[in-house]
């Protein structure tokens, strides 16, 4: 039985590689449809707690775990490897401290593979990198094993489209874009996709495929740089941004709203553009355009520290011994997922400048270490007595947890806010008090 025949008749057991954000949720997706999965992590721990049907990650909750534990295998041993049929690699893209791509995850993950691969098996890369990783580097690697890519296995690359804590669209709901090394690549790893997602787009190899993701971010990246730096000049003009986007929004076309912010989080638009920009040094070719993007939305957590200042100068107070609060530590909106979020960044900066700077999640309890800050924190309870305390709340994600009633709360016992999402007014609509300032 070749493989198609083999997924199409669930009987191909699936492998997936880091069972993070984006791992998880296809896991779940491939045990539903009925087959046997695999799932691979360095970390132990994650798989222990998967093997009791606990769910680590916010919006993934434990039931979907415990549902599919007759089919889901979690492990750390990679030996296992050579028991599946199909390898999916999702795992992490970083960039190091001079903001060049870490390829460590990737080129690490493909030794291991190498060391058990076998003939027939399908690999498919789904971490987001630069054109010419899966063909190029990966495929490299993986020919150490003595196969040759689309000879004797297939390899594949499909951009992963997750959006954490998004109910309207799931891992299933989500087209799905691939390219293979070869035809025969192309048609096995569509075969795989077919069977989870709603459409699959074959496109014409990997590199384009993996050209896909950057432009999908760079383009949200871009156009958040663009109301970034015009939220920074129309303040100087004394015109509200956030009235500008919601009244440029009924365009029926031609139009599409983004929003200003803090910063940018999460592992994908901070990231993504810096693959292609460094890649595009390769051809002798300068990324201006992303890079001045990337410049204007890297000096966003600056420019709320320096609208903090202003603000508490002008209420006759220093930054330095400020007591200052943070709401929300995660990067976006209802998830508890902190990666690259502007708020440790806010952090750092805050107490740069000698504030003690606390902070309120109600999805991270306690701040986890991350690659680049160690914040040795609690999240800290929104009472009226504990706001007192505080010089300033700067507000940096808008949770749904912050309804109407906690920002009555934050207006009537903050000394002072700064409000980084307009979250103030569009939950309560215009307020004039003269505790509320916008960055």
């Amino acid at each position: 039985m070749d493989l198609i025949q083999k997924i199409k008749s669930k009987q191909a057991k699936i492998g997936v590689i880091g069972l993070g954000y984006v791992g998880l949720p296809l896991v779940i997706e491939f045990a539903n449809k009925g087959f046997t999965v695999y799932g691979f992590d360095i970390d132990n721990e994650k798989a222990e707690k998967l093997k009791r049907g606990q769910s680590y990650i916010k919006h993934i909750p434990s039931e979907s775990i415990a549902e599919i534990k007759e089919r889901f295998i979690p492990t750390s041993d990679f030996s296992k490897l050579s028991e599946v049929d199909c390898i999916i690699v999702c795992v992490p893209t970083p960039l190091n401290k001079h903001r060049e791509p870490d390829m460590t995850f990737i080129f690490n993950t493909s030794e291991v593979i190498s060391k058990y691969l076998k003939v027939g098996q399908l690999v498919v890369l789904e971490s987001t990198t630069y054109p010419g990783t899966t063909d190029e580097d990966m495929r490299r690697i993986l020919e150490k094993s003595g196969l040759i890519a689309g000879k004797d296995f297939y390899l594949a690359f499909s951009p992963e489209r997750e959006d954490p804590g998004n109910k309207e669209f799931n891992t299933s709901k989500i087209p799905k874009v691939v390219g293979g090394l070869t035809s025969a690549c192309l048609q096995v790893a569509k075969a795989l996709y077919d069977e989870i997602v709603i459409k699959t787009i074959p496109v014409s190899s990997t590199k384009v495929a993996e050209a896909v993701k950057l432009l999908e971010n760079i383009y949200r990246a871009v156009n958040i740089a663009l109301v970034n730096e015009l939220k920074m000049l129309f303040h100087r003009m004394g015109i509200d941004v956030w009235e500008v986007i919601e009244a440029a929004k009924t365009k029926p076309f031609g139009f599409q709203a983004f929003y200003p912010g803090p910063g940018l989080g999460g592992h994908c638009i901070p990231i993504d553009p810096f693959y292609l920009t460094w890649k595009a040094r390769e051809y002798d070719f300068s990324t201006r355009f992303i890079e001045l993007a990337g410049e204007i939305n890297t000096y966003m957590p600056y420019y709320v520290l320096e609208r903090t200042i202003k603000a508490l100068n002008e209420r006759g107070k220093l930054i330095n011994g400020a007591k200052i609060l943070i709401l929300g530590l995660a990067y976006k909106k209802d998830v508890d997922d902190p990666r690259e979020s502007p708020s440790f960044k806010l952090i750092e900066l805050f107490e740069s400048h000698g504030a003690e700077v606390d902070y309120n999640d109600p999805h991270i309890p306690i701040a986890p270490k991350m690659r680049k800050y160690k914040v040795a924190k609690k999240s800290v309870e929104l009472t009226p007595e504990n706001l007192k305390i505080y010089d300033c709340v700067v507000i940096s994600t808008d949770h749904s947890h912050y309804d109407s009633k906690i920002l009555e709360m934050l207006l009537e016992n903050s000394n002072l806010i700064v409000d980084t999402r307009n979250l103030v007014e569009r939950v309560l609509g215009k307020v004039t008090s003269q505790r509320l300032v916008k960055a």
